[in-house]
């Protein structure tokens, strides 16, 4: 806010800026402005929404489509770098030519390397201020560029586990990305015996582990959530392509799940930015036992530095270490 004179704009486009005080100072700044909020993760989405009510247009998704043609974009430098390139790639068609574009985020997230990761996307990068361990740049729209497909961004990976194949379709910045994390490779070889009924996958990334339990268990009946947009739509898409089904949809933990479970199977995610973050997958272990069918059960991954197994015992019952090999256990928790 500091360069509040770069702000000023009639249709301003802000990209994945998180739930704080700027939307209210922006609005304070430049009253006539009308803003749209775009936000990939959910939690930021529903936390702006409900703050600002009116206020602005919000929109959640995994691409950003609009009749506007915006004058002004103010991107958060993503937590993974492959993003920042889709989105630039993606707004492009919203933008006039040399539309300026401001970039801020913390050094140690990345953002140092705008100039770098933005150069085929905008032109006349620059750094326009730096401070608080944090550093702004800006450049100008480059439309010369080819028209956006979001399918063009998928990476596809193969992997066979036992008798079942499967093709992985994934977005930039959804975990595991390039290929079959260590994690779920032990989740998915120490499954429960028996999974049929409904089944929920928590934080399900590109679907992984759903589309495991689909081909091996036909009777299983899938719902997957997560909180990135960018995530669902890997996992719908990794859900097409195995000839799948299930119920995809956006939660902050569980603020969106209704009713109950039979089964449910995560390996849940620890990490939010660049910092450690271990509250979403607390909250949804202490939560989760009122989403459980009677004898219902829950099998989660972990690092087994993480102490989740004395919070699955208070809130959920027994809990047993299925397996701790390389790093990773296996926790299995049933209602009585």
């Amino acid at each position: 806010m500091r360069n509040s004179d770069l702000l000023e704009a009639e249709w301003p486009l802000l990209i994945n800026l998180p739930a704080d005080a700027l939307l209210a100072d922006y609005l304070r700044e430049h009253p006539n402005s009308k803003i749209t909020c775009f936000n990939n993760n959910f939690e930021h989405y529903l936390a702006l929404k409900q703050s600002y009510p009116g206020k602005a247009e919000f929109v959640f998704d995994s691409q950003y489509k609009s009749g506007k043609q915006h004058d002004l974009v103010i991107i958060a430098f993503p937590k993974s770098k492959a993003e920042l390139a889709f989105t630039l790639a993606m707004i492009n068609p919203q933008l006039a030519e040399n539309t300026p574009v401001l970039i801020v985020g913390e050094n140690n997230g990345g953002v140092k390397s705008t100039g770098k990761l933005a150069a085929d996307y905008i032109h006349h990068i620059s750094k326009v201020d730096s401070a608080r361990h944090c550093t702004l740049f800006s450049g100008l729209a480059n439309t010369e560029l080819p028209a956006f497909d979001i399918n063009a961004w998928f990476k596809h990976y193969h992997f066979t586990l036992g008798e079942i194949e499967l093709e992985i379709a994934s977005l930039p910045g959804v975990f595991s990305q390039n290929a079959l994390d260590k994690g779920t490779e032990l989740l998915l070889n120490n499954l429960p015996d028996k999974l049929e009924g409904e089944l929920l996958d928590f934080g399900c990334g590109a679907g992984v582990i759903s589309c495991f339990i689909g081909k091996k268990y036909p009777q299983a009946q899938l719902a997957l959530l997560d909180v990135s947009a960018l995530a669902l739509a890997s996992a719908e898409k990794t859900l097409d392509i195995n000839g799948l089904t299930g119920r995809v949809f956006p939660s902050n933990s569980l603020s969106e799940v209704r009713g109950k479970y039979q089964h449910i199977v995560s390996n849940p995610p620890f990490h939010k930015g660049v910092k450690t973050h271990y509250g979403a997958t607390e909250s949804f272990l202490k939560q989760i036992k009122d989403h459980l069918k009677p004898k219902g059960n829950i099998t989660i991954v972990a690092n087994n530095f993480l102490s989740y197994k004395p919070i699955m015992e208070s809130a959920i019952g027994t809990t047993t270490t299925v397996i701790n090999e390389k790093g990773f256990a296996i926790y299995y928790s049933q209602l009585r």
